[in-house]
């Protein structure tokens, strides 16, 4: 087993598996400039696409969700027709490839994007052809990625019913599966409720965010009452862990469940942290709970509002956590084992792709 810190091209050849990355949170700075003008938004703070790139990071560094929330107004605004929405995604699958993901999951809320006339079918099916184009070309410059597509409902909105219905007739077709989002206070999973009974009605997967601003009920609740598959976040398990003197580890009865049946976590350190969910990547609860055996995983959130990347993230556990090239192979393991992909689809990618890799790279 390597336990020496992997260098950081070790790193950036390893390969990833992504579950937690939202598409209107990783377009290119170039990009949003572009469609901005080529559109003739002009809500833009700046069209130079490093300055916007700086601004979007600092203003998601602002220690508010709901701040960091708002940068996605930009976004959301050039993402608003099929050309758009398809150059987007396809953009997004060139990036993760180029970056060493080998297995990732975007979701998009479709219902940000019918301002300029779309259908929530037709945004979906833009999306899934940029995926589809995307794939394409970075199969052929030989770095492979397989994208899969999750659909959002926003939490303090009225319409998860309709997007889960949309998510199921998707599902054969690049769509795997199912999210709500947004402000966690005040919006509480369980609004959703009629739409998570259908999803479990149809055999169909979810996730839902949860305990990344809000406690401990957010998570009992997206388990318990809504029946997630995974959890979006869910970085305040750690409200129900807690660490005796000699450093033993007692599990409250939320933390034991969750850990038990295995649920899979959907950790995003770099995101936390301009959130406030977490102070440092040092003190992030992922490496407690890692250690604890929890199914944690490494995700990205919103790669534009982070200025992050999978190497990016796993380089700072690496650099500040002490994370080893094993760690990195484990969580890559359980994103792929935690994946809304077919069992059989899952180990193929896991026995031909992740641990070879691995193991061509020490681990």
């Amino acid at each position: 087993m390597a336990t020496a810190a992997p260098t950081a091209e070790v790193v950036r050849r390893a390969p990833k598996a992504l579950l937690h990355d939202h598409l209107d949170g990783g377009v290119r700075p170039s990009t949003v400039v572009e469609l901005a003008a080529a559109s003739g938004y002009d809500g833009l703070p700046t069209t130079d696409p490093e300055e916007l790139g700086r601004w979007f990071r600092d203003a998601a560094d602002s220690g508010s969700l709901e701040r960091y929330l708002e940068t996605f107004s930009h976004t959301v605004a050039v993402m608003q027709t099929r050309e758009q929405l398809t150059r987007v995604a396809r953009e997004c699958a060139l990036d993760l490839a180029a970056d060493g993901v080998v297995y990732a999951e975007s979701r998009f809320a479709p219902e940000l994007h019918i301002e300029g006339g779309l259908s929530l079918e037709e945004v979906v099916q833009a999306v899934l052809a940029g995926f589809r184009e995307g794939e394409a070309e970075a199969a052929a410059a030989g770095t492979p990625i397989r994208m899969v597509a999750l659909l959002t409902a926003m939490r303090h909105a009225a319409r998860s019913r309709e997007i889960a219905e949309l998510a199921v007739a998707h599902r054969d077709h690049g769509v795997g599966g199912f999210d709500i989002a947004g402000a966690e206070a005040g919006f509480p999973p369980t609004r959703h409720l009629d739409a998570f009974e259908y999803l479990r009605r149809e055999n169909a997967h979810f996730t839902i965010h949860a305990g990344e601003a809000f406690g401990l009920p957010s998570i009992w609740e997206a388990i318990q009452w809504c029946g997630a598959d995974r959890l979006g976040h869910g970085v305040r398990i750690v409200d129900d862990v807690e660490v005796l003197d000699g450093g033993a580890v007692s599990l409250g009865r939320l933390a034991a469940y969750v850990r038990d049946r295995r649920i899979p976590l959907e950790m995003c350190p770099s995101s936390n942290l301009q959130t406030g969910a977490a102070e440092s990547i040092a003190a992030h609860p992922i490496t407690l709970l890692k250690g604890l055996r929890f199914r944690v995983t490494v995700n990205t959130d919103n790669r534009l509002m982070s200025g992050t990347s999978m190497s990016r993230e796993m380089q700072l556990l690496v650099d500040e956590a002490g994370w080893t090239l094993e760690d990195l192979r484990w969580v890559t393991i359980n994103a792929l084992k935690s994946s809304f992909l077919p069992f059989d689809e899952r180990l193929e990618l896991i026995e031909h792709v992740v641990k070879p890799g691995y193991a061509a790279l020490g681990a």
